[in-house]
């Protein structure tokens, strides 16, 4: 066995309840005196803020972030003198703070209300002229995360389940992506059974904490394994589609990564065998197909408001940015039966 990985400095507070004991102590750990609080006004955020020494708040947040926004967000961050950034909200909260983070230098403190997973990762991605660029960068990378499960308490459960697969395709792609290495491939294999049980109990009992806990832990431990691994096919479709047609981020990830696995899976029998066995099921195309359908899930990129017209385009450019080694050669024909499938919300058997 040989290989290299990577693990990403970061220090993680699990607080049940306790976010806003975590997060002033992780501001005064950091000697912070000129906060920029970014999120979403009326929520989470301001009840955080309170007694931190807050500068200016940037209170619009907008998915796959506008460049125009980052540079908006960036200057603001300039002529308040802040000293660092504390987001709290989904993907697109600590999305725009790590536009403001790769230019300035500036750390970041997350607060995660979703499972978007992205406050565990040093990616980022930004949006101009219907095209998602995405890098890496240690910049990005938050120096600490607080999770708190009551923070996410509010979320429907369809937006859980949305959030929850992005999460899960996080340790899906994790599996053949093109640093992915065995430390990677395990605790991505524990991420997705602790996704799916998580997801489950949320469906069961939507207003239990325990699924909501289990979620979060699968969901920072997959976008570990991400950060690492790197991003694969399904993480370049989905990019590419946000980009060009500006179709939700958490709901895009699960509708098309089961068309990722049924390509993929039975050409990668290691990886197919972890999907499965973390899923109980026989097969990953099994597994994820039943959990599914006890999770409702969104199937089809026309009900997200993608046009038929875009696939050969959306698949012509995928296929442009696709890094080698995926485990069946890629083509603009099968590109775009993937995405035609998807598409039509086609089931996978």
């Amino acid at each position: 066995m040989s290989f290299v990985h990577v693990s990403n400095p970061q220090r993680v507070v699990f607080a049940p309840d306790d976010a806003a004991r975590a997060v002033s102590d992780e501001v005064e750990r950091l000697g912070v005196r000129r906060l920029m609080l970014i999120g979403s006004s009326g929520g989470h955020a301001d009840r955080l803020a309170e007694g931190l020494p807050v500068a200016i708040r940037q209170h619009e947040v907008t998915m796959h972030v506008p460049v125009e926004l980052a540079d908006t967000a960036r200057e603001r961050a300039k002529i308040a003198d802040v000293d660092a950034v504390m987001s709290v909200g989904g993907g697109s909260a600590i999305g725009l703070a790590k536009a403001v983070a790769l230019t300035t230098g500036l750390p970041i403190i997350a607060v995660p209300t979703s499972f978007a997973g992205s406050e565990a990762t040093d990616m980022w991605g930004m949006t101009q002229n219907a095209t998602k660029s995405t890098g890496v960068d240690p910049r990005v990378l938050p120096r600490a995360v607080i999770y708190d499960a009551t923070l996410t308490a509010s979320m429907p459960s369809d937006m859980a389940v949305a959030s929850g697969l992005n999460a899960l395709a996080h340790g899906v792609d994790s599996m053949w992506a093109p640093r992915s290495d065995p430390i990677d491939q395990a605790l991505a294999e524990e991420a997705i059974r602790s996704l799916a049980c998580g997801l489950g109990d949320i469906v069961d009992d939507p207003g239990a904490l325990c699924g909501r806990e289990r979620t979060l832990y699968g969901a920072y431990l997959a976008a570990v394994a991400f950060a690492s691994a790197g991003s694969g096919l399904h993480h370049k479709v989905c990019h590419v589609l946000g980009g060009m047609f500006n179709l939700p981020h958490a709901q895009t990830h699960a509708v098309v990564l089961p068309h990722v696995v049924a390509l993929n899976a039975p050409a990668d029998d290691a990886a197919n065998t972890r999907i499965s066995r973390a899923l109980g099921s026989s097969t990953a195309n099994d597994g994820l197909a039943n959990l599914y359908q006890r999770l409702d899930a969104p199937r089809s990129l026309a009900e997200l408001g993608m046009p038929e017209a875009g696939i050969e385009h959306a698949a012509l450019a995928i296929l442009g940015v696709m890094p080698d080694g995926n485990p069946v050669e890629l083509t603009e024909v099968n590109l775009a039966a993937l995405l035609r499938r998807a598409w039509k919300g086609t089931p996978i058997t």
